[in-house]
């Protein structure tokens, strides 16, 4: 697959989300594979989700940085899912991949989602006005 078919599914993955309400992603081309998307998606509830990705997708979707951090209408945490290095000591079985859960403070292990997955997950918190 080459990068502009991935920035494609994240495209229609986002459009067939139905409480997103306002997006603003931006898309760079680093090679014929590899890519970064950038930016956040507003939704029906006020809330926001930031997110980052760094792909390569010359064999497999392979994001070798992801951050999704969703917050609620007042900017408060409430899940970041990321594979920063930062939380060795804490010896999660997932690392680098972990979660954290309505503060810096409280990691979880995770695996590795992928944006539809996010999406589902925030669908189901999103309280429609």
């Amino acid at each position: 697959m080459r990068i502009e078919e991935y920035f494609q599914q994240i495209k229609k993955i986002i459009e067939l989300c139905s409480v997103v309400q306002l997006s603003e992603i931006s898309y760079t081309k680093r090679g014929s594979y590899e890519g970064f998307i950038r930016g956040e998606l507003n939704f029906v509830d006020g809330s926001i989700l930031h997110l980052r990705e760094f792909v390569d997708v010359e064999i497999t979707s392979d994001r070798l940085m992801y951050a999704y951090q969703y917050q609620d209408s007042s900017n408060k945490l409430i899940f970041r899912y990321d594979n920063t290095g930062h939380h060795k000591k804490l010896g999660l079985p997932t690392y680098p991949h972990h979660k954290h859960h309505g503060s810096e403070e409280n990691v979880f292990p995770a695996l590795a989602p992928n944006l539809q997955v996010i999406l589902r997950e925030i669908e189901l918190l999103v309280k429609l006005p």
